[in-house]
């Protein structure tokens, strides 16, 4: 179970912070840090897969052959397989080059479209990752203020039915930056 947890009420909603593994946290749906071929990975996108089965990859292959490649700021949900969810979202991330060259737009339109995702699916419950900050290199600081922003937003809004998004990160490191975050960002959007 996690070390550190937090939970800070967005309108009726809930946002969640916690260390953990998140192929291990049950929710209606997953969110997955893929890659632009949604061909499996390391990092999280290999948890996710190892612990669901082939039976994931296998439904991404049926979506490669319609639409070859997803890009940057997009994602695409499959069955989650032997996970405790019925969906997951593959959000791609962007490489981090320097922060000028579209990165924020693109990390925060993954996380959009995983709660936009969540609801033409009926998913009432969402774990994320802290999408990009492995390989592609993106400064967890800046990303949490993304991810938190993007995520916090949304919940605020009327236009989505998602009642809870966890984030399950991966460190202590993690979780303080995003925990951080939240309690910048969460405050601003009710005043």
């Amino acid at each position: 179970m996690s070390r550190a947890e937090l939970k800070i009420g967005v309108k009726d909603r809930d946002l969640s912070f916690m260390v953990g593994d998140i192929t291990k946290v049950p929710a209606d749906a997953i969110g997955n840090a893929a890659n632009s071929r949604l061909a499996g990975g390391g990092g999280v996108d290999g948890a996710i897969h190892r612990a669901g089965g082939p039976a994931i990859m296998q439904e991404l292959g049926q979506i490669r052959a319609r639409i070859g490649q997803c890009p940057a700021g997009d994602a695409v949900a499959t069955r989650a397989g032997k996970l405790p969810a019925q969906w997951v979202i593959h959000a791609v991330g962007p490489v981090y080059r320097d922060g000028r060259s579209g990165e924020p737009m693109a990390l925060r339109s993954c996380y959009e479209r995983c709660l936009e995702l969540s609801d033409e699916l009926g998913a009432r419950t969402l774990t994320l990752p802290a999408i990009s900050t492995g390989v592609y290199g993106y400064p967890m600081d800046l990303a949490s203020n993304v991810a938190v922003g993007a995520v916090a937003s949304k919940l605020s809004g009327s236009e989505t039915k998602v009642k809870r998004v966890t984030f399950v990160l991966f460190d202590e490191t993690a979780f303080r930056q995003f925990a951080a975050a939240a309690l910048d960002i969460v405050p601003a959007l009710a005043s």
